[in-house]
């Protein structure tokens, strides 16, 4: 369940603008090519990634591999939830030969096996990583016939390159629906494979997945967190605020504002419009971002996350007679948290800069798995009432056709 605490200025939509862009909402994700929130209602939809996730348990070290939606959203749940004891998971996201050295370091046979994943099955990044991947499993005795115990695929059901690869050499391969788009993918086996083999209870995160979409569907217009959202985001678009600020005050959530970057800026930046998104977390960027925030341009909207039940707390009674560490002696740690969260709250409105405050309980698979179709619902919202398609990225193929353009003319 998540609850919005408190906006400014507040929320209230017409009826009539809340019917519209329900109305909108449903017509989007009722389309047959549109599949991010249709997705998980389908029972059996974790069956093959958990079934394959236990023939690898015997395994040590998930090198994932993929770049974008095919890498954020898994990283993001494992950062937010964990991995448990005795495994490790390592992302393969960018094309850094510096990194991708100081992570071949962990890589030891028998114990590793890497995960690759492409929607498109021909991605240039993933391929290369691949080709890398195949020569250090040759420079370790491992044959072609043995590659079934070392690698898993996740690409498109039919076609596309590495789909091809996992036929012929008897891959275990794992699906990317073609209606899901890869930044939308994460709880599809993109993530739900990796998240299974780390120890996450991926069926408590479709259980939140699916219990979000009744606040979403919403008929009441004071009660529908998603139309609510939407419109106030179009009235402060429509008074110059152009940039989205999502501020989450929990160490846990820090890459998901990572995986939500992507989500808003390759959706909504097109035809000249958009909302460009900023990452930021408390109590952390109080001491960065939060003067530019506070007392820097007037283009911003920030969204806020709060947890009201933590995993963990400490008592901040101390023996030491310092003044500051008197003052905090009564308190725990979650409460100076909350004091952090308040007062950036009061002295935002003090200043005018708008805000909305949300609530999301605990951090946990099944909070998380509501909070993912929120913003995946959220952002494909605002991207239909604004006019645009937020399902394509025709700036990021242009860039692809010119780096493969590129490499033909200068190949040796």
């Amino acid at each position: 369940m998540i609850t919005l605490k408190h906006s400014y200025p507040a929320v209230s939509p017409e009826k009539a603008t809340h019917e519209a862009l329900l109305a909108k909402f449903q017509a989007t994700v009722q389309r047959a090519d549109i599949g991010f929130f249709r997705h998980t209602t389908d029972k059996s939809v974790a069956i093959l990634a958990k079934t394959t996730a236990r023939r690898f348990a015997h395994k040590k070290l998930l090198v994932h591999v993929g770049i974008g939606g095919s890498s954020l959203g898994p990283e993001m749940l494992l950062s937010a939830l964990g991995v448990e004891d005795g495994k490790s998971v390592q992302f393969l996201n960018n094309i850094d030969a510096d990194m991708l050295a100081r992570q071949e370091r962990r890589w030891v046979m028998p114990d590793t096996f890497f995960y690759i994943v492409s929607k498109s099955g021909g991605t240039a990044e993933t391929l290369a990583a691949l080709s890398i991947i195949l020569k250090w499993l040759e420079k370790n005795s491992v044959s072609e016939s043995q590659w079934k115990e070392h690698i898993v695929i996740c690409t498109d059901p039919q076609k596309g390159e590495l789909r091809q690869f996992a036929r012929e050499h008897q891959l275990s391969c794992l699906d990317v629906p073609p209606s899901v788009g890869g930044r939308f993918s994460v709880l599809t086996d993109v993530g739900l494979f990796t998240a299974a083999w780390a120890g996450v209870n991926v069926d408590q995160l479709i259980h939140g997945a699916e219990a979000i979409k009744h606040q979403l569907l919403e008929a009441s217009a004071d009660k529908n967190i998603l139309t609510l959202t939407a419109a106030w985001l179009e009235q402060q678009r429509a008074a110059g605020k152009t940039l989205t600020v999502l501020m989450p005050y929990s160490s846990l959530l820090k890459e998901f504002t990572a995986w939500w970057v992507q989500l808003w800026a390759e959706s909504l930046g097109k035809d000249g419009k958009g909302l460009t998104p900023v990452m930021a977390y408390g109590a952390s960027d109080q001491h960065s971002q939060m003067q530019l925030f506070m007392q820097g341009p007037a283009d911003k909207t920030m969204i806020f996350l709060r947890t009201d039940v933590g995993n963990m707390d400490y008592p901040l009674a101390s023996q030491i007679k310092l003044p500051g560490m008197q003052a905090l002696a009564p308190f725990k740690l979650s409460q100076l948290m909350e004091a952090e969260y308040s007062g950036t709250l009061t002295a935002l409105q003090e200043s005018q800069r708008p805000l909305l405050d949300f609530a999301v309980g605990k951090v946990n698979a099944e909070s998380l798995g509501g909070l993912i179709v929120f913003f995946e619902s959220l952002t494909a919202l605002v991207g239909v009432a604004s006019g645009i398609d937020p399902f394509n990225q025709p700036g990021v193929e242009a860039g692809k056709k010119y780096a493969h353009e590129w490499l033909g003319r200068n190949r040796p």
